[in-house]
């Protein structure tokens, strides 16, 4: 019987993307070794990479490779020093991350923090906030709001004064989806949802109020709360061990996201998936794969980025784009094994711990493909 290739396309893009990319291709090697899969994967140039190499953030190339594959591992995109002339459509955050979401319609972006008990030291949080660690998933919006919604223009009103105009916006259909996408993950953990809005002042928080109560009916068996985006960034620090699936529209998600990740101990400990509405073909469901982190042009090349977010996004590709599930938790179970082991890169490396060990972008991914 011939073996299913699981075709992958590998956008490692600016910065330090190339390097943390290169230690979760290591993975997956190691983890095609171990479970016999066949994975293709399909290296093209997104970002200042793309523009480099074919004058796009997004090249025709790239775009068609990522429609062949079955999902996309991507590194990160954008130097924010380079070349302040060229115009802010063709930045590779415009015109190459906004797009593909567009493109491929990723409008359910995962973002899991954990805090394991050896980095409890990276956590600026007292050790009592911590209870007996932290497991927070982030169920965000990822195609509408504020970063999508039109008008989206900067315009003269009089000499010397401008006007910048964002629209926030959201429908029915769209709250809808991404509500299910929080209760169905938070069936498989805690059974608790807490939906983020500004309900007091928006009406977009209004009517995502009303939907996000509409669809939890559907799901008596689940918990659900309501909190203020304000209230809710507040007892992300003052009581995070409450929250189980928290559920947010694109703006207050991406957010919210980036302070849970600092509960975690590092940005490069935090993966992310951005999937598409249905499955595709052979039951797969399409989703692009990413770090929470950027580009960290400031320490690209010097083999100091943390690979693990790089590493688990990967895993998370194998759980929910192909079904894998005891493939993705070896990769998981063996980011446990290398910190509990010692291994720390600088960003979660604590002087004080006399178990813990300086390492290296190269050293970190060797001792997690070591314990696939």
């Amino acid at each position: 019987m011939m073996q299913t290739v699981l075709k992958i396309a590998v956008l490692a893009g600016d910065g330090i993307g190339p390097e943390v990319m290169r230690e979760a291709t290591k993975v997956l090697s190691a983890v095609e070794r171990r479970f016999g899969l066949r994975l293709e994967l399909s290296p093209a140039p997104v970002g200042w990479a793309g523009l480099d190499a074919a004058g796009a953030a997004l090249p025709d190339a790239t775009l068609a490779k990522c429609r062949e594959a079955d999902a996309i591992l991507f590194g990160s995109v954008g130097l924010p020093d380079r070349d302040p002339t060229l115009p802010k459509e063709r930045r590779p955050e415009r015109a190459a991350l906004l797009r593909l979401r567009q493109e491929f319609g990723l409008f359910a972006n995962l973002r899991p923090v954990r805090l394991p008990k050896e980095l409890a030291h990276a956590c600026p949080l007292r050790p009592e906030r911590l209870g007996d660690g932290l497991d927070i998933l982030v169920v965000r919006e990822l195609t509408g709001g504020m970063y999508f919604g039109q008008p989206k223009k900067t315009e003269q009103v009089s000499p010397g004064v401008q006007r910048a105009i964002d629209t926030l916006v959201y429908t029915t259909p769209e709250i809808e989806r991404i509500a299910h996408v929080a209760f169905q993950a938070a069936r498989l953990r805690r059974r608790k949802v807490t939906s983020i809005d500004k309900a007091n002042v928006l009406e977009n928080g209004v009517l995502w109020r009303e939907v996000v109560t509409a669809v939890g009916k559907q799901y008596p068996d689940v918990t659900l709360d309501h909190m203020f985006v304000d209230n809710g960034a507040m007892q992300l620090v003052l009581k995070p061990t409450q929250f189980d699936v928290l559920l947010c529209e694109n703006m207050f998600g991406d957010i919210l996201s980036d302070e849970a990740a600092a509960l975690g101990g590092s940005l490069g400990m935090l993966p992310s998936a951005s999937l598409a509405p249905a499955p595709t073909t052979g039951g797969r469901t399409f989703g692009l794969y990413e770090p929470a982190g950027g580009t960290a042009p400031d320490i690209a090349g010097k083999n100091l980025a943390n690979p693990i977010a790089q590493i688990l996004s990967a895993g998370l590709m194998l759980r929910h784009s192909f079904g894998l599930h005891d493939a993705a938790e070896a990769v998981e179970r063996a980011v446990t094994k290398a910190i509990a082991a010692g291994n720390r890169t600088g960003d979660i490396f604590n002087p004080a711990d006399p178990t813990a060990r300086k390492v290296g972008t190269r050293e970190m991914g060797d001792a997690i493909a070591a314990a696939i």
